[in-house]
């Protein structure tokens, strides 16, 4: 989703380093990593090589090159790879690019124990898991809290107090969001196309009447920062790191967690299904999870990490905002995006025209 490095095999760790001495650094592997910029910066590459002897070998990819790259090999070319949760599990049933995660291996106490079992979820194919959660973020509510406190959740957008000052996009998060806040549940109807046009229809009713209260549909970051900046626009859908952006220069704007739960990505870790160093994919998993370390990574690609803990070692002033914005409890109540089945987009499309074009 959001912002790739080198290859390493069986890691050792510090102290088996120190009582194998040089001759099993000599014998180390190496680690390639297909992954999204700034999830493996030269300062943790380097921390890990040094711990453990190894090498890596970096590719920055993003999803549609990542799944380009291990279809054309059949999984090969690479021994871990990242991309995103509903990239996982429909390639997989259709091209059979990944192998599946040995849970042993993966400290699970290093996680947040909701992110983990939703990406465990969302990339289990035939009863096998194939992915574990790495980097997130969300889409919620950017709110200027001076002007419009009341906004809380989705449909908040459209009280009459905020009306003529919110935005959001005409894109499918916001049918999701307002799904949600109505309470409905749009990812538990993916599997029935009948139930998901209802809710979608729902949907629909609701922002052709809250139509009057949009002062535009915003369609890129900078418009949108703009118009919360201004004044012009005192709510509005948008993603965490904006609104945490915005606060830093002014405090009264910034990211909510909606009452019915932000929508959230997370880029994974998969294993190719011909990499050659699981050992080291595993090791090098469980030391980028480390508290300490997943803040780094945290400080380099401006989204925070699946990391347990992780906060507490970012920037005082990103603390900050992030605690503000996300108590445990809003963290367990992000509803993460699964994978879309076919023939949703044409009916999500067809309610966003609609809503468009009406008066």
């Amino acid at each position: 989703m959001k912002s790739v490095f080198q290859r390493a095999a069986t890691l050792l760790s510090t102290a088996s380093v120190a009582a194998i001495g040089f001759a099993g650094i000599a014998n180390a592997d190496t680690l390639r990593l297909l992954t999204w910029g700034g999830y493996a910066p030269e300062d943790v590459v380097a921390m890990f090589e040094k711990e453990t002897g190894h090498t890596v070998e970096v590719t920055l990819s993003n999803n549609e090159e990542m799944i380009a790259k291990l279809r054309a090999t059949r999984g090969g070319g690479f021994d871990l790879a990242q991309p995103s949760q509903d990239r996982i599990a429909g390639p997989q049933a259709e091209f059979g690019i990944y192998k599946p995660i040995d849970l042993s291996k993966i400290d699970a106490g290093q996680f947040i124990g909701s992110m983990l079992e939703a990406t465990k979820t969302n990339t289990t194919v035939d009863g096998e898991v194939y992915g574990v959660p790495h980097v997130w973020g969300t889409s919620g509510l950017v709110v200027d809290t001076a002007k419009a406190a009341g906004v809380k959740d989705y449909t908040d957008l459209c009280n009459a107090d905020a009306a003529g000052k919110v935005s959001y996009r005409l894109k499918r998060p916001t049918l999701i969001g307002f799904g949600y806040a109505m309470g409905l549940d749009p990812f538990a109807a993916y599997g029935d196309e009948a139930a998901y046009k209802d809710i979608i229809d729902q949907v629909e009713a609701k922002l052709i009447d809250c139509k009057p209260n949009v002062k535009t549909y915003w369609g890129g970051g900078d418009e949108l920062m703009g118009l919360l900046r201004s004044g012009e626009v005192v709510a509005s859908m948008a993603w965490d790191t904006g609104g945490w952006k915005l606060n830093a220069d002014n405090p009264d704007i910034t990211f909510v967690a909606p009452a019915s739960g932000a929508l959230g990505w997370i880029d994974t870790f998969v294993l190719p299904a011909k990499g050659k160093s699981d050992a080291a994919a595993y090791d090098w998993i469980n030391f980028v999870m480390r508290p300490e370390i997943a803040a780094k990574i945290t400080d380099a690609a401006g989204n925070f990490t699946a990391s347990k803990g992780a906060d507490e070692f970012v920037s005082a002033d990103l603390k900050a905002r992030y605690q503000a914005s996300f108590p445990p409890e809003a963290v367990d109540n992000i509803k993460w995006y699964p994978p879309v089945p076919a023939g949703l987009e044409m009916i999500e499309g067809a309610a966003l025209d609609r809503v468009k074009a009406a008066n």
